[in-house]
């Protein structure tokens, strides 16, 4: 004769905390790859990105004639000082940026330069010699190629007349 024992009562609840829990760890993993993925999107609002490996050449960037005409005053490229000039060379080639600020968000909170949706702008330091900090001295680019340079801490802004 065989003896059939029944099921231990409470086996299955007791493991059915696991299906919760692994749903919300696969979300999570699922939401973190896709704002931390390789296209650079990190979650917010800056779009794909210039990676090391894949830098646009110095050509992909539209000339000043090409980009929205802004409205401001503006300053040839020539004129900006030597370190404006490697930003912008930094900027074509997607980097290395020296600072950790660089290539960030530029949220245009002083509404001096043309309105856009945010993460339009991104933001570039420009070395002050003598500066014990990052100085005042920035470069402004927008997504459509447009830039601007402030030394004056935001000020006031001019756009950058490229290859000029």
């Amino acid at each position: 004769m065989s003896i059939v024992t029944p099921p231990v009562a409470g086996r299955r609840s007791s493991l059915m905390w696991l299906v919760p829990l692994a749903v919300a760890v696969l979300v999570a993993v699922l939401w973190w790859t896709g704002s931390h993925g390789s296209s650079g999107g990190g979650g917010d609002d800056r779009g794909a990105r210039p990676t090391a490996t894949a830098r646009p050449s110095p050509t992909a960037y539209p000339s000043v004639l090409e980009t929205p005409d802004s409205g401001l005053d503006t300053i040839d490229e020539s004129a900006l000082p030597a370190e404006g000039r490697v930003t912008l060379d930094r900027i074509r080639g997607g980097g290395p940026f020296p600072y950790e600020q660089d290539d960030k968000t530029f949220q245009n909170r002083e509404g001096i330069l043309p309105e856009q949706k945010r993460g339009y702008y991104r933001e570039y330091t420009v070395e002050t010699p003598g500066s014990s900090d990052r100085g005042a001295r920035r470069i402004i680019s927008g997504t459509a190629g447009d830039r601007f340079w402030t030394d004056d801490h935001y000020d006031s802004f001019r756009q950058i007349k490229e290859g000029q």
